[in-house]
């Protein structure tokens, strides 16, 4: 009898699941928090200013999609008055050395991205692109 099942493979597969994490981590906002904090634990203002071009509604959206997904901590300190203050877990601190390394990449490879970005508009100006 002839196997007709796919052969398995030793690499990860990328399902909707996968998409779906690295959409909610690797987005415009998640990656400018992720960064400020892992400097320091920060409270929402301080966030907020270290972000100066983000909105309020949007800063608590994705601290709130962060903490659901184990990449930070809100922790509610016992001072007078009460104040919140976000913290990077060791699960997001795992990400630094990711970040750190597209970074790289992308400063690398922005010179040639810029050109063929260049080349493609002068084409689609010109009418060589349907």
């Amino acid at each position: 009898m002839l196997e007709t099942a796919l052969p398995q493979s030793d690499t990860p597969q990328f399902t909707d699941k996968h998409r779906e994490l690295l959409d909610q981590v690797l987005d415009k906002w998640s990656l400018n928090i992720l960064d400020a904090l892992c400097g320091n634990p920060l409270r929402f203002n301080e966030l907020r200013r270290a972000i100066p071009v983000i909105t309020q509604k949007s800063l608590t959206t994705a601290l709130r999609r962060l903490e659901r997904n184990g990449m930070i901590e809100r922790v509610i300190t016992s001072t007078r008055p009460i104040a919140v203050e976000y913290r990077i877990t060791p699960l997001g601190r795992t990400l630094q050395e990711l970040i750190d390394a597209l970074l790289n990449w992308s400063t690398v490879a922005l010179p040639e991205v810029e050109q063929a970005r260049a080349h493609y508009d002068d084409r689609f100006d010109s009418g060589d692109l349907p």
